[in-house]
């Protein structure tokens, strides 16, 4: 049986064309839905080199599967994701088989050269050589080279990066970088960040746990690395859940629509990357519905700082 529910391509051909007429779709207000997936998608630009991203991706901790129907679900996110405009895709080595799942369905999409795909190397246990490590993520993501390797919390940090420096000066890699999704590991991140030519880190923010804004974030734009942002829902697991639960029994405020906001998803994701030190987010989902909610994040306005401001104030008062 499926880990999920299953959406047949019918269905999410439905979900897109319920979206499209300003219908709701996992959550999304109807007002002024059409016009605003017309909008182009909001992008930001790789510090190091001025290509563009969208600022919405996708995590996929979930996609460890097996099963054709499980593998034709995660297919239809993924065609939805690109009909929508995304690209960015964060996979790890940790996250089971999610490595190889991306790596076929994106090569039976034909659709290679239109994602932007970040994986991360393995996060305890003995490390082989730099070479062998980035080969595993090669064969898996079949591919000859990789847009983002990081280095995963930091596991082997001064063992790989010399190799990963190496293997993007001959092009085998198109930018480096570390992640991190605890805020116990800032400090050692932040002074790898000054000693290392990093392109990307990768660090845990939402408008519940905001604890990177005050050292990592502005740290990162002053050096011009460019940010993705893992678990912008708030925590995995009970703690998204949580997040949610906080504003389950709440009508989204009128101000949200200030900022161009039709879900409690968009509103945590547009606080996201929102900040000016983010380039995206990247909110896991095996859902086409949820995947159209979070690419509507990336449409329309941006909260301003005043804005920003006014959530964090309404987020602390609940």
């Amino acid at each position: 049986m499926p880990r999920f529910p299953s959406m047949t391509r019918r269905e999410a051909l439905r979900v897109g064309a319920l979206a499209a007429a300003g219908l709701a779709v996992g959550g999304v207000r109807p007002a002024a839905a059409e016009p605003r997936r017309r909008l182009s998608p909001l992008t930001k630009p790789i510090p190091s080199t001025g290509e563009r991203l969208p600022v919405i991706g996708l995590g996929t901790n979930a996609y460890s599967v097996d099963t054709p129907e499980e593998m034709a679900q995660l297919r239809e996110v993924l065609e939805t994701m690109l009909e929508m405009g995304g690209t960015v895709i964060d996979t790890a080595r940790v996250y089971g088989r999610a490595e190889e799942v991306i790596g076929e369905l994106v090569e039976e999409m034909g659709a290679r050269e239109r994602f932007f795909i970040a994986t991360k190397t393995p996060i305890r246990g003995p490390l082989r050589s730099p070479e062998e490590e980035l080969q595993v993520s090669f064969d898996q993501l079949r591919v000859d080279t990789i847009d983002l390797m990081l280095i995963h919390n930091l596991h082997g940090l001064e063992e790989l990066m010399p190799g990963f420096i190496q293997a993007k000066e001959a092009g085998r890699l198109r930018y480096i970088g570390m992640s991190t999704s605890t805020d116990t590991q800032y400090a050692d991140q932040m002074e790898a960040m000054r000693r290392y030519p990093l392109d990307f880190i990768q660090v845990d923010y939402s408008i519940a746990n905001r604890n990177a804004a005050d050292e990592i974030l502005p740290l990162a734009e002053e050096l011009g690395i460019a940010v993705l942002i893992n678990v912008p829902f708030g925590g995995r697991g009970s703690g998204a859940a949580a997040t949610f639960g906080r504003v389950a029994d709440r009508e989204l405020p009128e101000w949200a629509a200030e900022f161009d906001a039709e879900s409690w998803a968009q509103v945590f994701l547009k606080y996201v990357v929102s900040h000016p030190a983010v380039t995206a987010a990247i909110p896991g989902t095996t859902r086409v519905a949820n995947m159209i909610d979070n690419q509507g994040a990336g449409r329309g306005r941006l909260p301003d700082a005043e804005m920003r401001r006014r959530i964090e104030a309404y987020w602390d008062a609940l």
